[in-house]
């Protein structure tokens, strides 16, 4: 069934954010007709069209928060681009969909287990007045093997964690127009390509996103133009998250993200934990760090015992409502 097929209904919805990187979050908790419609063949164009900031909700994508597959868990979530691909993960959305499961389903366990493409993660939230506020999130292990997935199965099955490498993180040269472009490829769930823009290939990253000598500041790089080409190009696997970043100390970060099937947000989750461990691993950082993004801050600590990465940051209601649009209701094999 096509959406332009589909008859108009209403589809509560909650718009939720982590730093300006917003979702609309739908309930396949309690309506398991949500999860169904993803099957359909209108599912893409439907997010699209309600991920559209003129014509729709506006968002950076959808997020469904769904019952989980194991008992011991608590949710379940998938996680849509605004192009209506799916992805692993979204690290600023997996504190919405905690706060979601704790705010509206009465979750009450602290830690909470979300299930995810990227594997079951503990949350560890705060709250104030009785409403979620803010959490840390256990994200596993970083890989630094250039073999990350590229997209959920049909039906989102859960993967395992992904074991970190003990070798030094291996600069990855991109050559676009006759510019070399020097990133290191991280896999903190999804794949993303990180661009220092200082340290040893700073200089040269600078030159490559600018095309003049001396630059430009980190927010007034063309990532517009650059993020595309990069976030396909074979060097980092062909389909990458793409991170440009500014090292103020070693303990503080600014970066700017171009997310593949969403294009320029104000925060990445997953992202910021990448930008870490590449810059752990390149020496230029230590182990707790303050990330700087467009849509606020994160912390972001690389535990040295367990090898596993801590993110800490907020989750925020935008608002609720109801979409009265077309939805793609039938369910095609």
């Amino acid at each position: 069934m096509r959406l332009t097929d589909a008859s108009p209904s209403q589809l509560p919805f909650v718009k939720m954010h982590g730093l300006g990187n917003d979702y609309i979050y739908l309930d396949a908790f309690t309506r398991e007709d949500v999860e169904q419609m993803v099957s359909s063949r209108g599912w893409g164009e439907f997010v699209g069209r309600i991920s559209d900031r003129h014509k729709g909700i506006g968002s950076d994508g959808v997020i469904l928060v769904c019952r989980p597959r194991d008992r011991m868990n608590h949710a379940r979530m998938r996680m849509f681009n605004a192009d209506g691909t799916e992805a692993e993960m979204c690290g600023n959305g997996v504190r919405c969909v905690a706060k979601f499961a704790h705010d509206r389903l009465g979750v009450r366990d602290n830690p909470m287990r979300v299930e995810t493409g990227r594997g079951v993660l503990s949350i560890r939230y705060a709250t104030a007045s009785g409403r979620f506020v803010e959490a840390t999130v256990d994200m596993l292990e970083p890989s630094f093997a250039l073999a990350a997935p590229r997209g959920i199965p049909p039906g989102g099955a859960i993967r395992g964690e992904i074991a970190a490498e003990s070798e030094r993180a291996p600069e990855r040269l991109a050559e676009i127009d006759g510019r070399r472009f020097s990133g290191v490829f991280v896999s903190t769930g999804n794949p993303h390509a990180v661009f220092f823009l200082n340290g040893p290939s700073g200089a040269g990253n600078r030159l490559a996103f600018t095309g003049e000598r001396g630059g430009q500041a980190l927010a007034e790089l063309d990532l517009a133009r650059w993020g595309p080409r990069l976030e396909k190009h074979d060097a980092f696997g062909g389909s990458v998250n793409v991170h440009v970043v500014e090292v103020d100390s070693r303990r503080e970060v600014r970066m700017r993200t171009w997310e593949r099937g969403s294009g320029i947000t104000q925060a990445c989750g997953t992202g910021a934990c990448a930008v870490v461990a590449a810059g752990v691993r390149a020496g230029r950082l230590d182990r707790d760090v303050l990330v700087h993004l467009p849509g606020g801050d994160l912390r972001v600590v690389w535990d040295a015992t367990t090898n596993h990465l801590l993110m800490t940051g907020p989750a925020e209601d935008i608002c609720e409502g109801t979409w009265l649009g077309a939805t793609p209701r039938e369910h095609s094999p």
